[in-house]
Order: C-alpha cells, then sequence, then structure tokens
C-alpha cells in the first residue's frame, strides 16, 4: 500500500517525485494526485513523434493508467510564458501533475539544438533561466502540485554535449525545486522513500 504521507503530515504545496526509469513514479504521483480530492489537470511534457511506434505506445500506456476524467495538457503545445502561468494561475481546489520533467528539459534542447551548436553557454544560460522560472512557478503555485523527475545523474558522464547539458541542467532544477518543496520522494523499486525525513538539504 503506498503511503501518501510526508514527515509533516498530508502532502499538500508541492511534491517531488524522483527516482530511475520503470521504479513505479508515474503511479504513485497517480495515487497522490487521487489522494488529494482535489480536481485533477495533468501536463504531459512528451512530445509526439509518429514515426515512432514505441515511443507512441510508451506515451498511450500513460494516457490509460490515469483517469480519463482529468485534464489533459500537453506542454509542447504551450509556450514557455503559458506554461508557467498555467502554475501562477492555479486555484486551491486544483491539483497539477506534471510528468515529467526530464522530458520538458529534452524538448527544449531538441527545438533550439541550433542554438545550442551556434553558442552553448549561452544557450545553458537561457534554458537554466527557464527551468529557474519554471521551477519558482511550481512553488509559488496556490494549486497542490505534483512533479515526476527522472534521475539520470548515477551514471558515467555523456559524450554528447546535448545530452550533458540535460543532465545539469534536469539536476540543478531538481535541486530548486526540492529545496522548497513541501515533500520529495525517491521511488525505487516501487517502494517510496521520504528524502526530507531521511536526509537534510544543505
Amino acid at each position: 500500500m503506498i503511503q501518501l504521507e510526508c514527515g509533516e503530515g498530508l502532502l499538500m504545496g508541492v511534491t517531488l517525485v524522483t527516482g530511475p526509469v520503470r521504479s513505479g513514479k508515474s503511479r504513485y504521483v497517480v495515487e497522490i494526485a487521487q489522494a488529494s480530492g482535489r480536481r485533477v489537470s495533468y501536463v504531459a511534457t512528451s512530445t509526439r513523434d509518429e514515426s515512432d511506434g514505441e515511443w507512441n505506445a510508451r506515451l498511450a500506456r500513460h494516457v490509460h493508467d490515469r483517469p480519463a476524467s482529468w485534464e489533459s495538457i500537453e506542454s509542447a503545445s504551450l509556450g514557455h510564458q503559458a506554461l508557467t502561468a498555467l502554475f501562477r494561475d492555479g486555484l486551491d481546489e486544483q491539483c497539477i501533475v506534471v510528468d515529467a520533467l526530464g522530458t520538458w528539459v529534452a524538448a527544449r534542447i531538441a527545438t533550439h539544438i541550433d542554438v545550442l551548436e551556434r553558442d552553448f553557454a549561452a544557450f545553458e544560460t537561457q534554458i537554466d533561466e527557464e527551468a529557474t522560472d519554471l521551477a519558482q512557478a511550481m512553488l509559488e503555485s496556490r494549486a497542490q502540485v505534483v512533479v515526476v523527475a527522472e534521475e539520470v545523474g548515477w551514471d558515467i558522464v555523456p559524450v554528447a554535449p546535448s545530452a550533458r547539458l540535460f543532465r545539469d541542467v534536469l539536476g540543478r532544477m531538481k535541486q530548486r525545486l526540492a529545496a522548497g518543496a513541501d515533500a520529495v520522494f525517491l521511488v525505487v523499486c516501487g517502494f517510496a522513500l521520504d528524502l526530507r525525513a531521511l536526509g537534510s538539504t544543505f
């Protein structure tokens, strides 16, 4: 049975759920959102690729695994300002699920790959600023916000500059969110570890 409380009580505000692939992150945030009793908006950050059957099947599984009554919002159709406004305009009776930060970062890099190749440092600054802005909007939202984030920093250093940028931007964004979040969980093998109860920020 999934535990839906953190060390300080019932989940509210911002909850960050991180962990490796196929660890149960998405299933866990669905449980949290359902337990909130609020109207749920599900922000899907993955971009669709009609030529990739496996990827589309993966997205279809995510759709199948969440309640059909939830409002679905695809962030690829929103600009940066519209996406941050979604959180800043959030209401008390609303729960906003974000699945996931990694695919949001990947999409931002993919759509600006020409800028990255032309001026890596400038683009790194730009995407870091966007990530900071988005994280702050989540933390300031009146809605309950539940965020999925991938763990990608426990492996070797990637060869490609774009992959290193992805890993670094995502890592810094998660630190910003975790520092201000009400609850932070590491999900591994279907177990959720309460990081605020187990560790300390510095």
